[in-house]
């Protein structure tokens, strides 16, 4: 078991080249990224503050930042809508494909070959006999939760 988790692990990382260090890196990345922008903003702000007054230097650079924060918010949106928009569609074209893949018919050819036709429809029965079952137990308990006047 452990040999085929560091199999799924080093598939990983072969693809996406994660490791500890790649993290460590990235978090001194980030952190000195915060660091340089917080002392560009103070300079940008004492520049700013040395040819007008100090109100209106924050007034500035306050708007600016809630202009960045809007725009930010504004593209956030409409990225998660996309996104929402092609996962439907994506849902919507393997539900039409469904059973009928290329693939599921071979592979439902070859357990029919290799298990004889009268115990795969025997197979398919029962499973669709208890399918049926366990939707109708399940529904019938969320029936009796919805309803207020069944005490």
């Amino acid at each position: 078991m452990g040999d085929w988790i560091r199999h799924i692990a080093l598939r990983a990382q072969a693809k996406s080249g994660f490791s500890p260090q790649l993290v460590v890196w990235f978090l001194i990345a980030a952190v000195s990224l915060v660091l340089a922008l917080g002392f560009l903003c103070a300079a940008g702000f004492v520049w700013l503050a040395s040819r007008t007054d100090t109100i209106t230097a924050s007034l500035i650079f306050g708007g600016a930042f809630l202009l960045i924060a809007i725009v930010a918010a504004v593209v956030g949106w409409m990225a998660r809508l996309r996104n929402m928009e092609r996962a439907r569609r994506e849902l919507a074209e393997r539900s039409q494909a469904g059973w009928f893949d290329p693939k599921f018919l071979t592979i439902g050819l070859q357990v029919g070959r290799v298990l004889g036709w009268r115990r795969v429809v025997t197979l398919a029965a029962a499973g669709l006999l208890a399918a049926g079952l366990a939707k109708e137990w399940l529904g019938s308990g969320d029936r009796k939760r919805e309803d207020p006047h069944n005490d």
